[in-house]
């Protein structure tokens, strides 16, 4: 039976191997950690009893996936998709409330409500088709031109100057910069205007779900399938130097798929020197400081609908939050930064003993800082939910410059798999017709450095792995998988 050696248990690594599995390999997964799962890990890092997620909380793309939609994921976990995606609170004790309905949303956004749904409601309405697009690497064309065009014309709208007068109000303005952040870009800017975008469409479609218990929930569901099939994983097994590991013989068909950074791939001793030297200009980016609260009760939000919301931005009014992503991007940290955060308990109170509470958040910093962000994190809490410091049992910080250490590909720190602007929408990390696809013969990338990016949907382990089957003279689709 031929091989395939994946490196890196996280859901690209482990969407890659259940597909290779399925179509007949002998799969076998190496992970550095003790624990598999990569982004979507699950420990009690502060107290006995209380389970954060170790890296992502919440999943906008994993229910709309291709791939997750074929293996049923859906179906295999249970899910919480909460009424209110995302909310804003705002200085004045009211908050801006992107609720799954984009109606609703609207209506408390009063004279922007039209704005807001000529914004988003074409979107969110063919989400199918907006994830089509930015599903894949950008050099083709969509199954559904006119939504892909609505997207990009979008896209210029909230990526350009002209954001700045695209909403009237103080909470529609705060509402869509808050999403658009995520993407831990300057602002405005195209890439992350395309990224808030996505996660602004998804918010009013299928929603922003968690899994009940954790993000560890998604790696166990993969592994089970995987090893149903026949593979296996094999944590607490680095791999620094692809010349020592014994990965199978490329001439008879064996495969070796890296879900790590592209860095990996550079120790390869067959590289060659062009595809080599666009591999070491690939740039990485803006990090994030993350902080896990351990909390004796629920978050006392001045805004009684942000008590609701799992996921919630804080940072004030749109000039606010343009200028901590603005800063960040200089170098600098700002006083009042962008924060996000997450409050899973207020929906699956399996995350803390009875009547506590966690709390997971984390702040944009520059590549490879050691800045501690747990005051900055309080304070800007403490300034919507005043009494959040007395509800405090435990904390664990995670300064961008040890992230590295719990995941490999984030290279210092940066959680997007490297820098995600428009030159690297197109050039991830290389420009290529099949940029999962390594000069090298049988070796293929499988990571958020490749399309679509960053985000928990495994797209780019399975674009890895139908490259791979079709390079082999056995091409593959989801259905022939997963029928």
């Amino acid at each position: 039976m031929v091989r395939a050696t994946i490196i890196g248990s996280g859901p690209n690594g482990l969407a890659a191997g259940v597909s290779l599995a399925r179509a007949g390999y002998d799969v076998r997964v190496l992970e550095a950690a003790d624990t598999i799962g990569g982004g979507v890990r699950t420990a009690e890092s502060t107290l006995s009893g209380f389970r954060h997620d170790v890296c992502s909380t919440v999943h906008p793309a994993a229910l709309s996936s291709p791939f997750f939609r074929a293996l049923g994921l859906a179906e295999r976990i249970e899910w919480i998709t909460p009424e209110i995606s995302y909310a804003h609170p705002l200085d004045a004790g009211g908050a801006a409330i992107a609720w799954r309905d984009v109606e609703r949303t609207a209506a408390g956004l009063g004279v922007d409500q039209r704005a807001w749904l000529a914004l988003l409601r074409p979107l969110s309405r063919h989400i199918d088709g907006v994830t089509d697009f930015t599903g894949n690497q950008l050099f083709r064309i969509p199954r559904e031109p006119v939504t892909a065009v609505r997207y990009a014309l979008r896209m210029l709208d909230q990526g350009t100057p002209l954001a700045a007068r695209s909403f009237r109000t103080a909470k529609a303005a705060a509402l869509i910069s808050g999403v658009v952040a995520h993407a831990n870009s300057p602002q405005p800017s195209l890439a992350g205007a395309a990224a808030g975008l996505l996660l602004a469409a998804h918010g009013h479609a299928g929603g922003w779900p968690l899994p009940r218990g954790g993000a560890q929930r998604i790696a166990d569901a993969l592994v089970a399938d995987l090893e149903a099939h026949g593979g296996s994983v094999e944590p607490g097994t680095p791999v620094t130097d692809l010349a020592a590991l014994d990965w199978g013989d490329p001439g008879r068909g064996d495969l070796l798929l890296l879900n790590t950074s592209p860095r990996l791939a550079l120790t390869h001793p067959d590289i060659p020197s062009g595809y080599g030297r666009a591999l070491a200009s690939y740039r990485y980016g803006a990090a994030a400081a993350k902080v896990d609260f351990a909390l004796d009760g629920p978050i006392p939000w001045t805004d009684a609908d942000v008590r609701q919301a799992a996921t919630v931005h804080l940072g004030g009014t749109r000039a606010e939050i343009w200028a901590s992503e603005n800063a960040v991007a200089s170098g600098r940290v700002s006083e009042r930064p962008y924060v996000l955060a997450v409050q899973p308990t207020v929906l699956d109170p399996s995350r803390a003993p009875e009547g506590k509470s966690v709390l997971w958040a984390y702040i944009h910093v520059p590549n490879g800082s050691d800045l501690d962000p747990t005051e900055l994190i309080t304070a800007q809490v403490e300034r919507f939910a005043p009494g959040f410091r007395d509800l405090i049992l435990a904390h664990h910080a995670v300064p961008a410059s040890s992230r590295e250490a719990i995941n490999p590909a984030e290279i210092g720190g940066d959680i997007s798999g490297g820098v995600f602007d428009m030159r690297q929408a197109l050039r991830r990390p290389t420009l290529s017709l099949a940029p999962w696809r390594t000069p090298m013969r049988g070796v293929y990338l499988a990571s958020a450095a490749t399309p679509p990016g960053p985000a928990v949907h495994g797209m780019a382990g399975w674009h890895a792995a139908r490259t791979a089957l079709a390079d082999a003279g056995e091409p593959a689709t989801l259905d022939d998988l997963f029928a």
